[in-house]
Order: C-alpha cells, then structure tokens, then sequence
C-alpha cells in the first residue's frame, strides 16, 4: 500500500496554494473541509498566512470527526473520541479543489480535506480514502468507473433556529415539472447557484424543476474520476445552501421534508472503461452480459447496503409505491420506477443509472456501495433476471422500509465487510444505532396531537 504522506508532493503543493493565496490576496480565511460519514462537512478556519502548513502537512485533527453523530457528539459505542484518548491524524488537502467561495459576507476560499495516520497511512472512517480503496481494485482490473450524479433538492422558507417544518417559498403552481414558469420564479437564485458551481469547480450540467413545491434537480457531466463525481455532488450541496441563504432563501436535501410530497434523491450513472477507453458495457445487441452481470451484482448487494444508500430515520419515508422511489430490488430497460435502470443507450453510452440514493446520501460512501456492487457481480457473474415487465409490482427482493431493519442487515453483511472494511463497518453500525436510540426516544407533535386528549 502506498503510503500517502511520501507520496505527497510538498513541495508542489506549497507552490500551487502560495500562488492561489498571491492571486486572491483579499481572502481572509481558508475553510478546510472534511467531509464525515453522515456527510456532514467538519474542519477548521485557517488565516492565509499559515497557508505554508497544509502544504507541510501540519494540520491535524482528532480522527473521531469523521464518527460524530449528527448533532456533533462523540459515541462511544464507536471506540473513537475520548474512549481511546481521541487521536489526531493528518490533513492532507485535495488541491484541485482550492476555491473561492463567493457567497459568504467576508472574502473566503475552501479546500476539500482528505486524512491519513501519522504513519501516512489512509485512515478507515474517512469516505474519501474508502472510495479511494474501492477505486484501486478496479484499477488493478485495469479498469475505469466513468460516474456522473443527479442530486434533487428543495428551496425552503428561511429554516430559524427551531427548524420546525419547512415551508415552500411560493405556493405551489400548477404542473412543477419541467415548468419553465416555475424555473423563472426562481431565477436569482438558479443563476448564482450555476456562477457559483463555474467558480469551485462543479461540472453542473441541466437543470429543470422537479414535480415538488420548490424542487430541483442538477444534473452533473460524466467523468473518468469517481472521487471528483464524489467531490462535485458533495461540494454541490454546500453551494446551493450557501447560494440559497443568500438569497433569503434556505434548502434542503433531506429525502422527504414533506409527507405528502415528493422526495428527493440522487441518482448515479455509471461505466466502466477497459485500458485502451473502450465501454465494457458497449453492445449493439441489446444490454451486453457484462451490464447484466455488474447489475446483478448492484442488485444482490442493494439491500445488504441499503442503509449506505438510505442513512437517516427520514431516509426510509421517501420508500412509497408510484413516487419514483424503488421499493424492491429490480432493474429495467428505460423505466423510473426501478432500482436500476437500464437508459435508451447503446454502444459507448452502455450505463446502469442507481436511483435507490435519497438525496441525504454520502456521495463517497453511495458510490463506493455502488461500484463494490458492480466488483462483485462482474466477479461472480451474477445474472440479475429478466427485467421487470409493465405492471409486475411484485418482481424483485423487497427493500428494508424501516431503518432499523436495513442497519441490522448491514451489521452483518459479508458485501459491507468486503467493501468498506470491518472496521468501518463496526463503526459505521455504531453511529447508526446510536441515532436511532436517540430518535426513538423523542416524542413527536403528531403523537401529542393524536393520543394526549384522546386516550
């Protein structure tokens, strides 16, 4: 295994993030950004000045970052944080990624972080480095994963400090879908959220309104890097809440912020490249046995890893029949009502698209999920059956519908050992568990509403 610290270019770096500081000398912080396991963005500010430190990986922080639960708290039940004297690892920053953030009130850029031990070696809780390990068998197979996302998302009311339910910031016009009427009333917002994507770096593509009250979809370029489709979706839901709160707007992309509305999700597309850049996928005779294979294998791991794909207690609501949700495990050819569809393309376009992913995912750790699948079905030779047929609703392994469930059957799944580790895996369950212990201690507005007077 490489060691990530002697591979590291300081040299290189320092030249690369002197010049940026040079050309941008108004900045006035360098916002450092680990992405954790729930996706959630933690870090440190660092003044231009000390620029010099990233480049001579100095800056450290506690590995339990990436194991904090939502609310920023440590669980024990991890085995990181206080429990094992909270030990720090490296930073190491993803140079391509140094940008000018241009929503916030003072001149600020940011740098995605990725972490190694202080032997140099990739630490086990980082999603990045576990995508960048899932990358590397494919690489030994002498083979490329070619990925582009779709991530859907509301614009809210401004979200106080209570955030209690979110509120649309019009009310809802007739036909949201594809309504350029409705894509106009959000102009401002839409313009500077794709300036802003030009500006750091996100290979932002369509846009179009969703068939929610104040949805929207972006989709993104196809690229022949799986860690920078990681990067871009993540980095994207940082723009679009920043650009949106900047407008006196907010955003969200839980999967379901309203029950009686659609969801949002992400979408993965996905090929795979052999060594001289030819499709794998590519037929001209129909969908060729190696897509069948890779979504035989996506489809046999699917519900193993469905907590992956659906992480948090609000994951599990967007799971409802007719809403473009899966609800079991199936493929099909061009149809949006399946976990994996097939799309009209032949040849160099061959490509599965995942639509399991809410829109809460870790991009990382879904596409890690995703491409381990595809290893193992390729691998295996699994056949994923015939592709469901009109009206067949009861074709295909049925998804976990609540949390628990689907993190039990990760716990101890054999497909999440061999693809995140078992460390990760221990981990990753931990957080998990302690959530829903948390959550299902709270009582909720609706069951006062319901039982306190009645019963």
């Amino acid at each position: 295994m490489t060691n990530i610290l002697s591979a590291f270019d300081g040299k290189a770096a320092a030249e690369r993030l002197q010049a940026f500081v040079s050309d941008n000398p108004d900045i006035e912080r360098i916002e450092l950004l680990f992405p954790t396991i729930n996706g959630i963005f933690r870090g440190k500010w660092l003044p231009p000045k000390d620029i010099a430190k990233l480049a001579k990986c100095e800056l450290r922080l506690p590995i339990s970052i990436y194991a904090l639960d939502t609310w920023g708290h440590d669980v024990d039940a991890t085995g990181l944080g206080i429990v094992d004297g909270d030990p720090d690892g490296i930073g190491i920053p993803i140079l391509d990624s140094l940008a000018r953030i241009p929503w916030t009130k003072h001149p600020a850029a940011q740098i995605l972080m990725t972490m190694v031990t202080v032997d140099g070696e990739p630490c086990r809780y980082d999603p990045r480095q576990i995508l960048a390990g899932v990358l590397s068998r494919f690489d030994k197979l002498g083979l490329t994963p070619v990925v582009a996302t779709e991530l859907e998302f509301f614009f809210t009311k401004p979200i106080g400090a209570g955030a209690g339910a979110p509120e649309p910031p019009f009310q809802s016009l007739s036909g949201n879908l594809c309504n350029l009427d409705v894509m106009a009333a959000y102009d401002d917002v839409l313009h500077d959220i794709r300036q802003y994507c030009e500006t750091q770096g996100v290979a932002a593509e369509v846009v179009l309104a969703e068939a929610g009250n104040g949805q929207f979809e972006l989709n993104f370029k196809h690229v022949a890097d799986a860690l920078l489709a990681a990067d871009q979706a993540i980095v994207f839901k940082r723009i679009v809440i920043g650009t949106a709160q900047k407008h006196g707007l907010d955003a969200t992309f839980m999967a379901k912020p309203y029950g009686d509305d659609m969801g949002s999700g992400m979408h993965v597309h996905v090929s795979l490249l052999d060594k001289d850049g030819g499709n794998i996928y590519s037929s001209e005779n129909g969908v060729g046995l190696q897509l069948q294979q890779a979504i035989g294998g996506v489809l046999a791991t699917m519900r193993p890893l469905q907590a992956i794909f659906a992480p948090n207690l609000n994951s599990y609501r967007r799971f409802q029949p007719n809403l473009f949700a899966p609800v079991r495990a199936v493929w099909g050819l061009d149809h949006r009502g399946v976990a994996v569809r097939v799309p009209q393309s032949a040849g160099p376009n061959a490509r599965l698209e995942h639509r399991i992913c809410g829109a809460d995912v870790n991009p990382y750790l879904a596409i890690a999920a995703i491409l381990g699948g595809m290893q193992t079905g390729l691998e295996n030779r699994i056949s994923p059956g015939p592709p469901l047929e009109a009206g067949n609703v009861a074709a295909g392994t049925r998804l976990h519908h609540d949390w628990k469930s689907a993190v039990d059957e990760f716990a101890g799944s054999a497909a999440a050992a061999e693809i995140f580790g078992d460390d990760f895996r221990k981990v990753y369950t931990a957080l998990r568990h302690s959530e829903i212990e948390t959550l299902s201690k709270q009582v909720s507005d609706v069951e006062y509403r319901t039982y306190l007077r009645s019963i």
